[in-house]
């Protein structure tokens, strides 16, 4: 199965309010830095927790570099939600000097 996947450029200014962001790092990663409004559901809690997301909500996952982001993002689309993995992550994020905030 192809997961589904955008860039940094395809998550403009314009379009970030469009999207749930999901980061699905472990605590120490999220408090080093994250998108503004995003939620915090380390990957090793997300089936407990995914409750907690809309399935219809366009929700864009990140990890650090994307593996994990695309684990999830496929897991999440079997389960019939409206999901996106951002490629290369929080380093691409950061690469391209979109803001983030601290923990």
């Amino acid at each position: 199965m192809e997961v589904p996947t955008v860039t940094v450029s395809d998550v403009t200014d314009h379009t970030t309010h469009e999207w749930v962001v999901l980061d699905v790092r472990e605590p120490h990663e999220w408090a080093s830095g994250h998108i503004e409004g995003a939620l915090h559901i380390p990957m090793g809690e997300l089936p407990a927790r995914v409750g907690e997301l809309d399935p219809q909500a366009r929700t864009l996952v990140v990890c650090h570099v994307g593996g994990r982001s695309a684990r999830v993002t496929a897991w999440l689309h079997q389960q019939g939600h409206d999901v996106a993995n951002l490629a290369g992550g929080m380093d691409a994020w950061e690469g391209a000097k979109r803001p983030t905030v601290r923990a």
